[in-house]
C-alpha cells in the first residue's frame, strides 16, 4: 500500500476511493480480529456467555470501560492484558483507517516534513 511522494500529482478520486476501501477493510479486520481475542478470553477466563462476551469486548476495546466485574483471578489478569492491547489497538486501528484521508489532505496542500 504505497502512497505517492508529495511531488508527484495527487491520485485520481476514483483511486482514492478505492485506496480507502482497501484501508478501511484492513482497520474492519483489526477490529474483527480484536474483537475476537476479547470474545474467546471473557467466555474462556471469566465464564461469561458469548453475548456477553461480545458485549465487553467491545466496551473494552473503544474504551467504555467494563461491564461486569471479573470475580477470579486469571479473568482479572486477561481483563487488565486486554485492556492494555485494547488501547493501542483503537489507536492503532483509527490510525489506520484516517492515514489515507490525512495523506491526501496534505498531499493536496503541499505540506512539507520540514514545515
Amino acid at each position: 500500500m504505497k502512497l505517492e511522494h508529495r511531488k508527484q500529482k495527487v491520485v485520481p478520486f476514483k483511486k482514492f476511493v478505492v485506496r480507502l476501501i482497501r484501508y478501511s477493510l484492513f482497520a474492519a479486520g483489526l477490529i474483527i480480529i480484536s474483537v475476537l481475542i476479547g470474545m474467546i478470553g471473557y467466555h474462556q477466563f471469566a465464564n461469561l456467555s458469548w453475548l456477553d462476551s461480545f458485549h465487553m469486548a467491545c466496551l473494552i476495546l473503544t474504551g467504555m470501560g467494563p461491564v461486569m466485574e471479573m470475580q477470579c483471578s486469571q479473568a482479572k489478569i486477561f481483563d487488565s492484558f486486554y485492556a492494555l492491547y485494547s488501547g493501542v489497538a483503537f489507536l492503532s486501528i483509527t490510525a489506520v483507517f484516517f492515514a489515507p484521508i490525512v495523506h491526501r489532505i496534505m498531499h493536496i496542500l503541499h505540506v512539507d516534513e520540514g514545515e
